[in-house]
């Protein structure tokens, strides 16, 4: 189910309609912000974990990983939350999305401390090509199709238009979801 909605570039949540707090990964003390969405605490930030095998940096490059995060295979991606929180299913997602459209608060944001914030990271493919740095975000949820295959959200900019998108098999039959060896963003939730 793709949708174009015209006036989004960054999730805004304004402070009056959820809260806003940070959370403290004890693995390697990077700090994140986060946000209460819907009645869910999500990260507002791609997160930045050096899990070993399984992740990368967009084209190599370790500076990348500060304003973009880190791109991480399925596998990784279900593992790498820090602890209390989880990868979010792709029934999560469409909640997000739904509740955004629902309240209408669509709008372009640069830092504001209050959105959810889509770092628009690109991904590296299953040939280990990397691609659409800029244009687009593509997130890991936890839901997987089969041995091969998994759910993935995606927000795209195409002619400055985004393009919003979760490869959900229950909304389509013939939905294959996306190779679970390709390399994404991960946003996590509080369990």
């Amino acid at each position: 189910m793709k949708k174009i909605l015209s006036m989004l570039f960054f999730f805004p949540v304004f402070a009056i309609m959820s809260g806003q707090g940070k959370i403290t990964d004890q693995r390697d003390g990077t700090v994140y912000r986060t946000i209460n969405i819907a009645n869910k605490e999500w990260m507002g930030e791609n997160l930045r974990f050096k899990a070993g095998d399984g992740m990368n940096f967009f084209d190599n490059d370790p500076n990348n990983s500060k304003l973009y995060g880190i791109l991480y295979d399925w596998k990784t991606a279900c593992n790498v939350c820090p602890k209390g929180w989880r990868l979010p299913s792709g029934s999560e997602y469409q909640s997000l999305i739904d509740y955004f459209e629902h309240i209408e608060s669509w709008g372009k944001v640069s830092n504001d401390p209050s959105s959810f914030y889509i770092q628009l990271g690109g991904l590296q493919d299953t040939e280990g090509t990397f691609s659409e740095l800029d244009e687009s975000g593509y997130y890991w949820t936890s839901t997987e199709y089969d041995n091969n295959n998994a759910e993935y959200f995606s927000y795209l900019l195409l002619k400055d238009m985004p393009v919003i998108d979760i490869s959900r098999k229950e909304d389509t039959d013939d939905i294959s979801g996306t190779e679970k060896i390709n390399k994404y963003s991960v946003r996590c939730i509080k369990e």
